[in-house]
């Protein structure tokens, strides 16, 4: 067997655990990180998730935002209303639906949302080790597949 050759389930489930426990262990730092930077620019966790979202698909609802990210709508709400009280985000009408507007960025959102991507991008580049387009690729794939696999969890 070869490093290219795709592992048995037996040996495949020990090394996914492996990846797992990384995973856990980087949410946590980043989260702390995250938090850090929020000295700098006034922006949570919870708040920089949906000002990445709407900057990255546009307007949104609360309840899309909630099932894009696998979070309770109640959570996201919680988010929305904390970046509306900071002037990032704001609610337009919804010609789909009355009843649950569409969430946007304002100009103020979209300057502190680039501002933080800004910092992080910075802070990823400096990662050294030598990365490869393929190493990136392996892990992109890994953590998606591992992302479908989960896709039926439930978190409203």
């Amino acid at each position: 067997m070869t490093v290219d050759d795709p592992l048995p389930p037996d040996e495949l489930a020990p090394r996914l655990a492996e990846v797992h426990l990384l995973v856990g262990l980087l949410y946590r730092r980043a989260l702390r990180k995250v938090k850090l930077g929020e000295e700098i620019e006034g922006v949570g966790a919870g708040v920089r998730a949906v000002l990445d979202m709407l900057r990255l698909n546009g307007p949104m609802t609360v309840p899309q935002m909630g099932r894009a990210q696998a979070l309770s709508r109640q959570f996201v709400q919680r988010m929305v209303n904390d970046a509306a009280g900071l002037g990032h985000v704001e609610a337009v009408p919804n010609p789909a639906h009355r009843r649950s507007s569409l969430i946007q960025l304002t100009d103020d959102g979209r300057a502190a949302i680039g501002a933080v991507i800004a910092r992080e991008h910075g802070l990823l580049g400096q990662i050294g080790g030598g990365l490869t387009q393929a190493d990136v690729d392996g892990c992109v794939k890994v953590l998606s597949m591992r992302l479908d696999t989960l896709s039926d969890v439930d978190m409203d």
